[in-house]
């Protein structure tokens, strides 16, 4: 891979300077250009043709979201978020839709120390989106109907579990409208989001789909016709009351963990609660967490299915299942609603 052209638009110069000489850490990052808003960026892509665009979210003129919406309609790129704050959560989330592939949360707007800490991350998610093949970033928009179930022959499977990260958002906002309101089984998801996004985002999701969807919350019940998103900062495991019914249980450990929540963590309970009748789903996402928890899901007689690679964002997470040998089948996001409906 050769240099990656990176253009950095920010409202403030003290913020484009900051995170050019973050991105100049890299010897594989070329900062090319600095534009003050999204219209001046929109004219900047066309003339410098950058690899990876970094943005912040609220600027004048033309914003993170607008710019987003405006350059996916001319030509896709790669296009990563800055935001200052949680309370932009909704914004966020309406840029992901409109196809930018992540978003960095800085710690401040202003404290240089502070907008440092995110250097790390913010080098590792440029190298992850110069790597993301076009076409996944166009929005993908679910079935006005929903999937309907292939028969009525009794379920093998008694939870579906999923994990997710870089492009989630954008992911399971195409899949889970298309379950139906009377889908048969629980499903209970880990997506990688900082604390403050996951309840905005289940409250999206809910809004779209015609299944319950709500954030997980300590002593929760787990029951089908529901979709519960497993709150940031918090890992999410099963457990039974005396009468049998399941419930959810938080928890910040194990803290070795480089996510929390961790979908080993997630997958691993299922396993040990549900045996043989879990279906894992492990789809678009950087590094390898559900690799271990896909293990222990098909050490019990489970099944795991994982995205394929022509549909990623980021072919990470399911690239470390099926490498493993862990993966039943691989199934593109278009096709995936009606796969775990098979699978059930």
């Amino acid at each position: 891979m050769g240099l990656i052209r990176t253009l950095v638009v920010d409202d403030s110069a003290f913020a484009r300077k900051s995170v050019r000489e973050m991105l100049s850490r890299s010897p594989l990052i070329d900062v090319v250009g600095m534009a003050r808003n999204g219209q001046d960026a929109l004219q900047m892509v066309e003339a410098l043709q950058p690899d990876v665009v970094t943005c912040d979210l609220v600027m004048p003129e033309l914003d993170g979201v607008g710019f987003v919406r405006a350059q996916m309609a001319r030509r896709p790129l790669p296009i990563l978020l800055l935001t200052a704050s949680p309370q932009d959560a909704e914004r966020v989330l309406e840029a992901l839709q409109a196809g930018a592939v992540d978003f960095v949360q800085k710690p401040t707007a202003l404290a240089s120390d502070e907008l440092k800490l995110i250097g790390e991350e913010l080098i590792t998610k440029v190298k992850a989106a110069a790597q993301t093949p076009l076409k996944a970033l166009v929005p993908h928009h679910p079935p006005v109907c929903a999937v309907a179930p292939v028969s009525h022959a009794p379920s093998n499977v008694d939870i579906v579990v999923l994990g997710i990260s870089t492009g989630g958002p954008q992911a399971l906002r195409f899949l889970v409208p298309q379950l139906p309101a009377d889908f048969s089984v629980p499903m209970v998801m880990v997506l990688h989001m900082p604390v403050g996004y996951t309840a905005v985002f289940a409250e999206k999701l809910a809004e779209a789909s015609k299944v319950s969807v709500k954030e997980a919350f300590e002593g929760c019940p787990v029951v089908p016709k529901q979709v519960l998103l497993a709150p940031a900062g918090r890992h999410v495991s099963f457990g039974r009351s005396a009468l049998g019914a399941v419930r959810v249980q938080l928890s910040l450990a194990p803290l070795d963990k480089p996510h929390r929540p961790s979908v080993d963590v997630l997958f691993q309970s299922a396993a040990e609660i549900y045996g043989s009748r879990v279906l894992g789903v492990v789809m678009t996402g950087m590094g390898d967490d559900g690799k271990q928890g896909a293990a222990w899901i098909k050490a019990k007689g489970g099944t795991i299915l994982t995205e394929s690679e022509q549909s990623c964002v980021i072919y990470g997470m399911p690239r470390s299942v099926v490498e493993a040998g862990l993966s039943d089948a691989a199934v593109p996001l278009a096709s995936m609603a009606e796969e775990i409906f098979k699978r059930l």
